[in-house]
């Protein structure tokens, strides 16, 4: 991406960026007459209730401004949905065009046939220069429309649009897309989950089988499009390619575009260019919660309630060893909030689950990430604390999961089929990394549904401040290296009876390769 190699080993994704700008900007805003701006207007659904849908990214955008075409003979792609801070009332529909459009909107209804008045969209725009990665000058228009003030448990249909091209004609209703709001009350819903997915045949598959699953919402554990292939936090990867991105969105369509699609960001997704933290490219393409301890600098993490359950995402950039490339960019902010976090759902008589999902794995035996120090160091403590229900990671690509865990030892054994009550067990952990990319290896034999294979310990290691540690570990439950991902079935209960987590993992075939249940008695 333009950072000598020798250099980049030796810099930060700030210093990275401070040398890319410095690199490319002048020199392409002389060239091409570049500007720098903000983002523009955005919109809410209750007329009233306008509300701007801007979040302030890590730093401005440049980009080439481009003459708009005719709306007419442009068409949207790449639609993604996004809970806001509360999914009963509150989402973020984001889009794509391929060229600059006048005037872009969304139309929102109960019906296909009677869609509201015009909402305005944001518009963000994002410019990659040549000479940063692979491709040559390429801009690139992201747009979203934050609704508010919907309500619970509500199937809505939308429409988005521009000058030129409105999806309430009835040449266009194909066009249309539908989201359901959380409910007001517990009831019994599905969610998926994978990290690692990147383009390709075997993320399609995927998405394939997600959609057939009806989530409420889907989990994406970082890693998402390999834009950048090095995943270092290094810039002298010359593979970068901004454009992978729209192959991406075109691809998660079919789910995305129905399915709130929640990401944590991995270490792919740290692009140096667009801003010091590496996610300015991130921040122009999603519009996440901003509930998080610092949205501007960590606009991956963020917490929501669906339902009886709370769901947090983390980035693990901030305290990984192995790639260190963001490592300490919260200065411990990201720690406290979670511990925040944790406190206030376990107080919540409204929740009761707790899932965490972030990339970096704290419990793996994959012979090519394994485990990751500064995940036991810093976060697993207040897993255990708080009894974390369920703790779902990417980043190695596999399957595996571990039996219930407390401090770093086996508590119980979970087997296939078995039950884990985490007040009193501990937590389990699944690396869920099979979404798309090329899969790892494990130096154990696989074991899993119909194929069991039991052994009493695993060789593995863990990164560290000091670099890599061996380790036997015995907490290797279910492994299975194929494509796949999970999904979780939740079910509430009445007051002093069992609500469950079923977890599964599904492989890309349809079958089911593991299972599992959490079990945790309403107070």
């Amino acid at each position: 991406m333009g950072v000598p190699e020798q250099l980049a080993a030796r810099m930060s994704m700030a210093e990275q960026h401070e040398y890319l700008r410095a690199k490319f900007s002048r020199r392409t805003m002389i060239r091409s007459g570049a500007v720098t701006v903000g983002a523009v207007a955005g919109g809410a659904f209750v007329p009233g209730a306008a509300q701007a849908a801007t979040r302030t990214s890590a730093s401005t955008q440049t980009y080439k401004q481009t003459e708009k075409v005719d709306g007419a003979l442009v068409a949207p792609f790449g639609r993604h949905l996004a809970w806001g801070n509360d999914p009963r009332t509150e989402i973020t529909v984001s889009w794509q065009v391929p060229v600059a459009v006048k005037k872009p909107f969304i139309r929102i209804g109960a019906t296909p046939w009677d869609l509201s008045r015009k909402i305005e969209a944001e518009v963000r725009t994002l410019y990659t220069p040549a000479g940063v990665g692979a491709s040559g000058d390429h801009t690139q228009y992201y747009l979203h429309a934050k609704l508010s003030h919907l309500r619970p448990g509500r199937t809505y249909y939308y429409g988005v649009g521009h000058a030129g091209f409105d999806p309430a004609e009835a040449h266009l209703l194909g066009t249309l897309g539908t989201f359901t709001t959380a409910p007001a009350h517990k009831e019994p819903f599905t969610f998926t989950a994978f990290g690692d997915e990147g383009v390709g045949y075997h993320g399609l598959a995927n998405n394939s089988l997600l959609l057939g699953q009806n989530p409420a919402f889907h989990l994406h554990a970082g890693d998402i499009c390999y834009a950048d292939p090095s995943g270092s936090g290094q810039t002298s990867d010359t593979g970068f390619d901004s454009r992978i991105w729209d192959q991406f969105l075109a691809q998660t369509e079919s789910v995305a575009k129905s399915v709130p699609w929640m990401p944590a960001y991995g270490n792919h997704d740290m692009e140096a260019w667009y801003s010091p933290n590496g996610y300015g490219g991130e921040d122009a393409r999603w519009n996440l919660p901003d509930n998080g301890p610092d949205p501007e600098n960590l606009p991956g993490v963020y917490s929501f309630v669906y339902g009886n359950t709370a769901v947090i995402s983390l980035d693990a950039n901030d305290i990984s060893f192995e790639i260190p490339a963001n490592l300490g960019i919260s200065g411990g902010t990201q720690t406290t909030w979670l511990e925040g976090q944790l406190k206030k759902f376990r107080a919540s008589k409204d929740v009761d689950f707790v899932v965490i999902f972030f990339h970096h794995c704290a419990y793996c035996t994959s012979t090519a990430h394994a485990s990751e120090g500064g995940v036991r160091q810093e976060w697993v403590p207040l897993f255990e604390k708080y009894t974390v229900d369920l703790v779902i990671n990417g980043h190695n690509h596999q399957y595996e999961r571990t039996d219930v865990i407390k401090a770093g030892k086996v508590t119980k054994k979970l087997p296939i089929g078995g039950t884990s009550y985490p007040e009193t067990d501990g937590v389990v952990y699944v690396t869920a990394g099979a979404a798309g990319r090329s899969l790892y290896a494990f130096s154990a034999p696989q074991s899993y549904e119909g194929h069991e294979n039991e052994v009493d310990s695993v060789a593995s290691f863990i990164n560290t401040k000091d670099g890599k540690v061996n380790e036997t570990v015995t907490w290797s439950r279910v492994r299975y290296l194929d494509y796949s991902f999970l999904r979780v079935d939740v079910t509430p209960a009445s007051r002093g009876r069992l609500a469950t987590l079923t977890v599964r993992g599904i492989a890309e075939t349809g079958e089911e390769v593991d299972r599992f249940t959490v079990a945790r008695r309403v107070r």
